[in-house]
């Protein structure tokens, strides 16, 4: 009995000390930079007391430099799986403490078992980077652990929602494996992704450049489109990452989440009835259409900073998780350019690749003109939107509010890339391009001859808007369902989603399209 009772205490002296990570020291100079450690932040994403520690004693069997005599608690990085709202999740948090979070041979097994295990088990990964990067003193067996996170990434990839929190330094081939997750999120001021650092880069170029300046939260928010999420702090970036779960479904064999929100289907707002300005060049805020439609007005912005012009969110709509994507009339007058399609391209490939429906809002004037656009390859990422579009196979809804012009018609999900139900309201313009460009073209030699032209001109744009920029030619083809006043618009798309929330849809078999990349 005493030798059980002797073993039962080795076993809790053991955990302890893996527990007390980097040491006292450590975690206090870790936490006076506003940062949790790597065991709150797993306390804090998961529901209390469900979460279980794997591979706790796991150990690196380094000889180099000196490494046979160094202990990492954990290896540097805490592995396991709960419950998040219930549902089973898992993840792994690399402790900054132990080793500066280093990667190498054996804490890359611990997260690949994990990986492992959540995509057997179907259920989402969350990986919580605060690292200094690979682990020098084991050489290439770290550079063959990055090499085998990756591509669990890519297996994983369409078939687990796979999430990136960054809550420290991530640099180097650390950086490739939030790339290729779903989600990253990031934490104003404390959180870092670069491949090369800024003394490297003053050393090679002669730039001078702050941490922030080159690889903050904002940065990749605003300017590189790397992160979909800048949170204030950690508690605010887990928090984020539990909501985010709230709307998809654990693996792409389940439906969404579907949660009882208690708003009306049939509500009406009036206030869409004269939203629309009556000057057509004259902005409104999109997101007003949207939070008029989705239950109790709430949606959740990834790339809230990022390309603006265009709005990717998820809603609930009568109980149902939902990906809008909708045109920014606010912004660049709401113009498809290389980042806006983009950032909805890679948005509607995640809804489509879990089973969460497409609601589309179009208000698009055209793809943006000038030459950096058409330089940076305009036709190459625009035709990534054509191909999702017409790729995705879950329930596809489009409303046309106004301007729905040209190429970028064809582009905002229209019924000719497989939209199932489409409305306009009465205000939509669907058409070629706009009728002043249109009358100039069509009406040029009229215009030139007339006694005054400016009078003609004027008279054919007011023609050709007459007969051209509404939904009733559109709807008179079959390629807008219905024109419908603006109140109803919330019982029309309830109406539509509960219609083809069973729809089912085959295509050709192969291996897999060739996207224009």
């Amino acid at each position: 009995m005493g030798n059980t009772s002797d073993k039962i205490r080795e076993l809790k002296e053991r955990e302890q000390a893996v527990r007390e990570m980097g040491g006292k020291e450590a975690v206090a100079k870790h936490k006076a930079k506003g940062k949790l450690t790597a065991r709150e932040r797993i306390e804090a994403l998961f529901d209390p007391g469900t979460f279980r520690e794997l591979d706790m004693f796991m150990s690196h069997r380094c000889t180099n430099f000196g490494m046979e005599n160094v202990r990492i608690p954990a290896e540097g990085v805490i592995t396991g799986h709960g419950l998040v709202e219930g549902r089973p999740v898992f993840a792994y948090s690399q402790d900054f403490t132990s080793r500066a979070g280093s990667l190498g041979e054996m804490h890359a097994k611990k997260i690949t078992k994990v990986m492992d295990m959540a995509l057997k088990a179907g259920a989402p990964v969350i990986g919580i980077n605060d690292s200094g990067g690979a682990r020098i003193q084991e050489g290439v067996d770290a550079l063959a652990g990055y090499g085998e996170i990756f591509y669990r990434n890519s297996l994983c990839s369409g078939v687990i929602p796979q999430i990136s929190a960054i809550m420290g330094p991530t640099a180097g081939g650390a950086v490739y494996s939030p790339a290729m997750t779903d989600w990253i999120f990031m934490v104003k001021k404390t959180s870092y992704m670069f491949i090369t650092g800024p003394q490297v880069i003053k050393a090679v170029t002669g730039e001078t450049v702050t941490f922030e300046d080159l690889g903050g939260a904002m940065v990749h928010n605003e300017k590189s489109g790397v992160a979909h999420f800048a949170c204030e702090d950690e508690a605010d970036a887990i928090k984020s990452i539990r909501r985010l779960l709230s709307y998809i479904p654990s693996n792409n064999m389940e439906d969404p989440p579907v949660v009882p929100t208690g708003d009306d289907p049939y509500r009406e707002d009036p206030g869409l009835d004269t939203l629309i300005p009556d000057d057509i060049n004259q902005p409104y805020d999109m997101k007003t259409v949207i939070r008029s439609i989705v239950d109790n007005n709430e949606i959740f912005e990834p790339h809230q900073y990022y390309a603006k012009n265009i709005i990717v969110c998820f809603a609930r709509i009568n109980n149902r998780s939902v990906g809008i994507i909708a045109n920014q009339p606010n912004f660049q007058a709401g113009c498809l350019d290389i980042n806006a399609a983009d950032k909805a391209t890679r948005f509607i490939r995640f809804c489509d690749a879990f089973n969460i429906p497409l609601l589309t809002i179009a208000d698009v004037p055209g793809y943006l003109p000038g030459k950096d656009q058409e330089w940076g390859g305009i036709i190459r990422h625009g035709a990534k939107l054509l191909w999702c579009y017409s790729e995705a196979t879950v329930p596809k809804l489009l409303l046309i509010t106004r301007k729905d012009y040209g190429g970028a018609y064809l582009a905002m999900s229209s019924r000719h890339l497989g939209a199932d139900v489409v409305y306009a309201w009465p205000t939509a313009e669907v058409a070629v391009m706009g009728a002043e460009g249109a009358a100039n073209i069509i009406y040029r030699k009229e215009i030139q001859t007339s006694a005054n032209p400016e009078q003609t001109r004027k008279e054919k744009i007011e023609e050709y808007r007459r007969q051209f920029s509404n939904p009733y030619r559109a709807a008179e083809r079959g390629y807008v369902d219905a024109v419908i006043q603006p109140r109803y618009t919330r019982q029309r798309i309830c109406e539509a989603l509960e219609l083809m929330c069973t729809k089912r849809e085959t295509r050709p078999p192969k291996k897999h399209g060739n996207i224009p990349m």
